[in-house]
């Protein structure tokens, strides 16, 4: 019998409708009942493309046992943190705060005040591997609750104030450590701050491999587009090479859909061979314009082909009928991570047949042992010192038409078909640019269709917007990032196209009424709503954009077109508030030191700090 999410809209909520867990959605209702009975809350955050969310959907929600013990001891929450952004920042961030380490699914315990006391990711049905089972936790929770109620509370109230200080209403900001007014000041101090990220990027970037850090490795295009910027400005020209050998070695390898385009979202090992395959529209739009931006710097025809094969990608297989842009696909298929993508030799052999599989296999790394559990995830990095004769390219073309369109006769992964007005923000963005720079009349229709679908599709009677769009509905109140991202969007068509400033002014001019914070500066990530035990303000990109960078980066750019002064202001304040932020992690502040960037840019003759 369905659950309480059977109306939902969420494709993540509709998945678990048949669960015998008594699920609520987040709302007045579960918190009511919470109080009434005085039982904790278990929330459970999720997303509808996410391997582990359905691992433990199938071990856990949907186990009779466990639905019992749930229903008889909890009320339980779920959440699509694609439809919840700010939900899913707070209690991430108390995850962190307890454990050190967070992930999805996401599993909190709330007091029925809504104040976490206790947390985790995924959690398997019974204990393994020194990992406690669900079915312990849950046990475990239960009695303590029951033994201990008061001091759970007490302990909740506590995480409570240390989440406003790290990312609420009393998070720091530069005025603490020394107040300054002045935007040079400001500039000078995140000059230092950008010269510290450029020092953190050479000393963790892989020289052999590309990328940053250690294994798994996820593709970083803001830190990839700022060295780009850092290059055109320093002419150093090893802040090139790190951006070239990174973008050479992920078009190469796995993680890159050598068939259809697009890529996956991040490599398990540090070779960007084996893929974790889902796919995500955001990653696919800031890459794009990724290698775009590269193409534009060195010349490198490849480049500007990844470029167009991910965004024919997102215009295949993505694109709803209607304009917009649909969210992720899912890393499973028939059960099976990755079965879509790979294959065998003997696979190979019957389409293609004789040499031109024997060709393929060699160019992609095709084996009888595989290279993934006994097959093959297509690759290139064995040419990515010695690319393919001009002949080859033309032969191995043609196969790889050839295995998409045997490819598309499996079953696809499940596909999230939300559309999202800042993932589609990105996407606008990405495909405008790439329009107006390659000269493809087809990729700027598609950027101004899906930005005409979203500003008139997606929109509240107000005339403030909506979080997301699907099956003919758009719901829920947007945040910080949906409207910068569209405004932004709309900024970049304006350029394109010479409209749509209009859109965008209007856009800048709701994110001054509906989210600043006058007192301190900046820009909270949420409407005001009394549900939420902290109002998160957000400058740390992951892997999005930051709302507060999106923010800054918009009101430079229409400060530039419009002179306006109060966007000025908008700028500078927001510079300003995320200050601290920008000092303590610089690294995880790409978005602001890019609007930074062109702030300076900006700065009149003689004022540019020194």
């Amino acid at each position: 019998m369905p659950n309480r999410l059977a109306i939902e809209l969420s494709p993540y909520l509709l998945q678990h409708a048949e669960n015998p867990v008594e699920w609520f959605p987040w709302g007045e209702e579960a918190f009511e009942q919470a109080r009434q009975q005085q039982k904790p809350i278990f929330l459970s955050i999720g997303y509808a493309s996410c391997h582990w969310c359905h691992v433990m959907a199938h071990e856990s929600f949907e186990n009779p046992a466990i639905a019992k013990l749930l229903n008889k001891k909890f009320i339980s929450i779920k959440v699509d943190r694609e439809e919840r952004p700010d939900l899913d920042m707070v209690y991430m961030e108390a995850v962190q705060l307890m454990t050190g380490r967070g992930g999805w699914p996401m599993s909190v315990f709330l007091t029925p005040a809504g104040e976490p006391f206790f947390g985790g990711t995924y959690w398997p049905l019974h204990a393994q591997g020194g990992t406690p089972g669900f079915d312990q936790v849950l046990r475990a929770i239960a009695d303590v609750w029951h033994a201990r109620g008061d001091e759970m509370r007490e302990n909740a109230k506590g995480i409570a104030q240390l989440l406003r200080a790290a990312i609420g209403e009393a998070a720091p900001t530069h005025s603490q450590g020394g107040r300054s007014d002045s935007a040079i000041a400001d500039m000078r101090a995140i000059q230092k701050a950008s010269d510290e990220a450029e020092m953190t990027l050479r000393q963790s970037f892989d020289r052999q491999d590309g990328g940053f850090g250690a294994a798994p490795r996820f593709p970083q295009p803001l830190a990839l587009r700022w060295l780009l910027r850092r290059w055109r400005a320093t002419g150093e020209d090893d802040l090139l090479r790190m951006v070239t050998t990174t973008l050479d070695h992920m078009a190469a390898g796995g993680v890159f859909d050598q068939l259809g385009g697009g890529f996956h979202r991040y490599a398990v090992d540090s070779r960007w061979l084996v893929p974790h395959f889902e796919k995500m529209l955001y990653d696919n739009a800031m890459l794009a314009v990724c290698y775009l931006e590269a193409w534009q710097a060195t010349g490198e025809q490849a480049y500007a082909e990844v470029t167009r094969q991910t965004l024919d990608y997102l215009l295949r297989d993505m694109t709803d009928p209607l304009g917009g842009f649909y969210d992720a696909e899912d890393a499973d298929s028939e059960g099976q991570e990755g079965k879509f993508y790979l294959w065998t030799p003997a696979e190979i052999e019957a389409v293609l047949g004789g040499e031109a599989a024997t060709t393929f296999c060699e160019a992609y790394d095709v084996t009888p042992e595989g290279n993934f559990e006994g097959r093959n995830v297509l690759n290139r990095l064995g040419s990515v010192q010695s690319p393919f004769g001009r002949n080859e390219i033309a032969q191995l073309a043609d196969a790889r038409r050839v295995l998409l369109a045997e490819r598309s006769r499996r079953v696809r992964p499940g596909r999230d078909d939300k559309i999202l007005v800042s993932w589609n923000a990105l996407a606008v963005e990405a495909f405008a640019l790439a329009g107006a720079a390659l000269a493809e009349p087809r990729y700027s229709y598609t950027a101004q269709r899906a930005a005409d679908f979203l500003w008139t599709r997606v929109r509240a009677a107000d005339g403030g917007l909506l979080r997301y769009w699907r099956a003919g509905q758009a719901r829920q109140d947007a945040f910080l990032d949906d409207y910068a991202g569209l405004a932004n969007a709309m900024v970049t068509l304006h350029e394109t196209d010479g409209r749509h400033l209009g859109q965008a002014s209007t856009l800048a001019d709701q994110i001054l009424t509906r989210f600043a914070d006058s007192s301190r500066g900046g820009f909270y990530f949420s409407p005001k709503n009394d549900t939420l035990i902290v109002r998160p303000k957000d400058a740390l990109d992951n892997p999005l954009p930051s709302g507060n960078g999106q923010a800054a980066m918009l009101f430079t750019r229409l400060h530039g077109i419009t002179g306006r002064d109060d966007f000025l202001a908008a700028a500078q304040g927001t510079f300003h508030a995320c200050l601290a932020w920008i000092e303590q992690a610089p690294t995880a502040t790409f978005q602001l030191l890019l609007a930074a960037g062109l702030a300076e840019s900006l700065m009149p003759a003689g004022k540019t700090p020194e």
